[in-house]
């Protein structure tokens, strides 16, 4: 048995309780960098498929531009008011040196010569760089990106941190705002961060969830 103390079951459950997609943000409270350091650890340690992480964040802090894309995403003061704004990009499309940059990382953390991966290396390169069309894998990609914000916002609860995730905006408008456009990236899907304003009525709305026989089934 590991001597690793797990989380216990108690302070997930509350977690996943006590969240609930922010409406209202406290504009002056912000997140420690401490905490901030951890929020960014789920980012960079999100699972994705293979491990290719075709992903990218951007940490919006720039008033002015908070300001532009507060207008691109139906005026929500969230954009602004939040401690962090992360833009989450996904790869448009996956090609071999993408596979190859990935291969050269596993070879320095592993320390074992890359020609050992050449087998992975080709079977990334056949089943994901030449195996998908540009749509198959710009839909991919941008899957992947939602693992990821799932691992922020379930680490923001535990944090006590609050998070709103947010597909209300016009991704193309944050790609041209981001200078994106040409670049290879596009917006996947943007999340806020900081900590609820008093007024914010609807965290004392009962959450609402449907039962776990109607949701979980077992064969």
């Amino acid at each position: 048995m590991s001597s690793r103390a797990a989380v216990p079951n108690e302070q997930i459950e509350s977690a996943l309780q006590w969240r609930y997609a922010t409406k209202k943000y406290d504009a002056t409270r912000k997140i420690s960098p401490t905490d901030w350091n951890t929020l960014k650890q789920s980012l960079v340690h999100a699972p994705s498929s293979y491990g290719l992480q075709p992903l990218r964040y951007l940490v919006i802090e720039t008033p002015d531009l908070r300001a532009k894309l507060r207008e691109v995403s139906w005026g929500q003061t969230i954009i602004t008011d939040a401690s962090k704004l992360v833009v989450i990009l996904s790869k448009e499309k996956v090609n071999e040196t993408d596979v190859e940059h990935y291969i050269e990382r596993i070879a320095t953390v592993r320390k074992i010569p890359k020609e050992s991966l050449a087998g992975y290396r080709d079977m990334m390169v056949q089943n994901v760089a030449k195996g998908m069309t540009p749509e198959i894998s710009a839909d991919w990609t941008r899957r992947q990106a939602y693992i990821a914000l799932g691992f922020l916002i379930e680490t923001a609860a535990l944090l006590k941190i609050d998070a709103t995730p947010i597909e209300g905006f016009d991704p193309a408008a944050y790609n041209k705002l981001l200078g994106l456009e040409g670049s290879g990236w596009r917006t996947a899907v943007i999340a806020t961060l900081g900590y609820r304003h008093a007024d914010d009525a609807t965290q004392s709305y009962k959450k609402v969830r449907f039962e776990h026989s109607e949701l979980i089934e077992t064969r």
